[in-house]
């Protein structure tokens, strides 16, 4: 996104409680609408194959989106500054979200949530070789932690969860890269831009294995929950946004590990499931981790505006 974009209304005089409050609310819907999106796809994966789960998924999010957001209504739309940036960014996306609907064949959804939880760890591992946001020894102890979180969900050797555990933790990896290209982007395209370029390359990538993998759907719950994997990420990530407009993302950042909460009430609503106790374990560790994470990073940033100003 630009440096300083263009807001697409002025948003009301808010104290900043109230806008908080207002932020964490839409924070939490957009974890509630992505709750539902994994919960529809991986009850779609049992209807359909999984490529094309993950074909609906981008389709009805493209042609939704595209209904409001377009040529006409945007000029430049997909104009970019960087073009190979933002289709390896997007393929990353495309590539995570795949292998999430995979290990929704095999994985309760509390656990492939759980793993995904890692992500945040990823994002500080790479940033520094990558970005050149490197790191102190606090910080890698707490990524350390967190990674053991995650083998405690995954409890490798003892079979107790399905292999694709592992591929999960592949897709936490390729998400964490698709965030650090995310702000690598951010400089040069619009929000716009970014977000029809994401669904845009999903479509494609989709369709090329279509025509091999293609069921009709007839059941009119299989064809809305088609629109539905769609329509929930739109509206999710929409919120997400808007969420960012009036909170400050370390406010927000917290409550992303709220999404345990509605995946393990959309996973036991549908399916029955209830959370094992390892997940809940590992989940906990995972989570205490990131939070210290964040308190470093906020703790980082305040002595930096502390020093700026002594500068002064």
């Amino acid at each position: 996104m630009p440096s300083n974009p263009r807001p697409l209304r002025e948003l009301p005089a808010l104290g900043d409680t109230r806008a908080r409050l207002i932020g964490i609310a839409l924070m939490c819907g957009a974890l509630f609408c992505f709750a539902i999106l994994d919960t529809t796809a991986k009850w779609l994966t049992g209807h359909l194959p999984t490529l094309q789960v993950v074909w609906a998924r981008y389709a009805s999010h493209f042609a939704i989106g595209f209904l409001f957001v377009n040529p006409w209504t945007v000029k430049g739309l997909f104009q970019t500054r960087r073009p190979w940036l933002q289709l390896g960014r997007s393929a990353l996306l495309f590539l995570s979200t795949a292998i999430n609907f995979i290990s929704l064949n095999f994985l309760q959804l509390d656990e492939t949530t759980a793993i995904m939880f890692t992500t945040p760890f990823f994002i500080a591992l790479f940033a520094g070789p990558i970005l050149g946001e490197w790191i102190g020894w606090r910080r890698w102890i707490a990524i350390l932690i967190g990674f053991a979180g995650a083998l405690v969900v995954i409890r490798p050797g003892t079979g107790a969860l399905h292999p694709t555990a592992f591929l999960s933790l592949a897709g936490a990896c390729c998400y964490a890269l698709y965030n650090i290209s995310t702000r690598a982007l951010a400089p040069y395209d619009s929000t716009q831009t970014t977000i029809t370029y994401s669904a845009l390359v999903g479509v494609l990538a989709a369709s090329l294995p279509l025509p091999w993998v293609w069921q009709t759907p007839t059941d009119p719950l299989v064809i809305g929950g088609m629109v539905t994997v769609g329509l929930f990420g739109l509206i999710g990530h929409t919120f997400l946004i808007i969420a960012h407009r009036y909170a400050p993302a370390g406010v927000l950042a917290p409550f992303i590990y709220f999404q345990i909460v509605w995946v393990s009430v959309t996973s036991f609503a549908v399916f029955g499931h209830i959370p094992h106790f390892w997940t809940i374990v590992g989940a906990l560790i995972v989570i205490a981790s990131g939070l210290y994470l964040l308190y470093r990073e906020k703790k980082m940033k305040a002595e930096a505006s502390l020093e700026a100003q002594i500068d002064k």
